[in-house]
């Protein structure tokens, strides 16, 4: 969705950068740069989600408490996304992105000294508002590299790296805690952030900077309209705009459903089923395994539909609803006693999120120009955070009171439905924002 109702005009382009195939591929390097970069993002962020049955034992926290700490993070990614949009914009994707990492390696690495619900609750603010560079830093570097046909495309591969981080720490920080203990597991994974950076550092660089482009490629990475824009485009002013709305009000409805599946999907199983640390790692390492193939999945389908002549508008609202059709049975899984049956279907439902997201990513770049991509992702990444933080406390209050995860799970399957009309009511017939 989010685009003009027209095919893109590649009939139009030079023969020689008529096909993606025909000018070389080493755009696709930079996307497993971004992909890796979720990986380590990931990873990071899912450690707690994972020992959350562990350390409340050690801790002694309550389902409320727990409910805070995760809305600490929230909060501080709130913050975080705000202020990467506005700096990746101002100072580059290179330099944001590097920043960013280098934070959130040193906040995750932190977790290792907390011994209260209040120390994790600083650790996960810190974590928070470094790791909110990834995805603002992502989605800049995807309008820079990609044309706007291979951007839900690359989105995807590169979004898949949340469950792909999410799959490693399920396989590997179980091991890493029975072996060395639960603050060891934080230290050694924060630390394979380092080694992305080297890389990160000694390739990327702006295409029309990059001497390892072929001039085919570049053309074709150029072959979009030229953007023409001449100023600043500060925060209030794409607030001006409904196409900002429809991206910061889907946000808002469908990213809590991700953080509660992050957060808390441990604690369900382990409270539902009785499964112990090491008994959560196939379940969960099957979820997130599902979700690698929603994510790319997602971007793939509405790629494909654009191929085939729909408009991008129209293919990007297709497949964001059968996403949100597919996410509808886990309303459901509060009431199934089959662990199996509930993990298959909550792994549907996380898989369709994410080719969601792939797709909801990617209208922001279609809708606005590059140079204020970050700062639209920014703003929508804010608001899911705040979506995030009203759920994550509200869960917390629901399981203590209720002893079921029955409202929780409803509440995640209506969410996207609900995004997309709205979506499409501010949208409808709307084209890309010209600043």
């Amino acid at each position: 969705m989010n685009q003009q109702d027209k095919p893109l005009p590649t009939a139009e382009l030079p023969q020689a950068v008529s096909t993606a195939a025909a000018v070389g591929h080493y755009r696709w390097t930079i996307c497993s740069l971004l992909f890796f970069a979720t990986t380590i993002n990931y990873l990071d962020r899912n450690i707690l989600g994972i020992l959350a049955p562990t350390l409340q034992k050690e801790i002694g926290w309550t389902p409320v408490e727990y409910g805070y700490i995760t809305t600490a993070f929230q909060a501080a990614y709130a913050v975080g996304l705000l202020w990467f949009g506005w700096f990746i914009d101002k100072y580059g994707t290179k330099i944001g992105y590097s920043i960013s990492l280098i934070g959130w390696t040193i906040a995750a690495a932190a977790h290792a000294l907390a011994q209260s619900v209040f120390g994790f609750g600083i650790a996960r603010s810190f974590l928070g508002l470094s790791e909110a560079g990834n995805f603002p830093a992502a989605i800049k570097a995807t309008a820079e590299w990609f044309p706007k046909k291979e951007r839900a495309l690359t989105t995807g591969i590169f979004n898949s790296g949340a469950n792909i981080g999410a799959v490693v720490a399920a396989a590997v920080v179980p091991w890493l805690t029975v072996t060395f203990g639960w603050r060891a597991a934080f230290i050694v994974t924060a630390a394979t952030g380092l080694i992305w950076l080297v890389f990160w550092i000694l390739m990327y660089q702006r295409p029309e900077e990059s001497k390892k482009l072929s001039k085919g490629e570049l053309d074709y990475i150029l072959s979009d309209p030229v953007e023409i824009v001449n100023e600043k485009i500060p925060w209030l002013k794409l607030l001006r705009y409904r196409q900002t709305w429809a991206f910061v009000i889907g946000k808002f409805l469908t990213d809590p459903v991700w953080w509660f599946y992050l957060y808390w999907l441990a604690l369900y199983l382990n409270n539902d089923f009785g499964l112990s640390l090491t008994g959560l790692a196939l379940p969960l390492i099957v979820i997130y395994t599902m979700t690698s193939v929603g994510s790319i999945g997602g971007g793939w389908l509405s790629g494909a539909l654009i191929n085939h002549g729909i408009p991008v508008n129209k293919s990007r609202a297709l497949a964001m609803l059968t996403c949100a059709l597919l996410v509808l049975p886990v309303v459901f899984v509060g009431e199934i006693k089959d662990m199996w049956i509930a993990v298959l279907i909550i792994g549907l439902a996380a898989a369709s999120h994410q080719g969601w997201s792939a797709n909801i990513f990617t209208t922001a770049s279609d809708m606005f120009p590059k140079k204020a991509v970050g700062s639209v992702v920014g703003l929508g990444g804010l608001a899911g955070s705040v979506g995030g933080m009203i759920f994550m406390t509200l869960s917390g209050y629901l399981v203590e009171t209720t002893h079921s995860y029955f409202i929780n799970f409803v509440i995640c399957g209506s969410a996207y439905l609900i995004a997309l009309g709205v979506m499409q009511l501010l949208t409808f017939r709307a084209k890309p924002v010209e600043v």
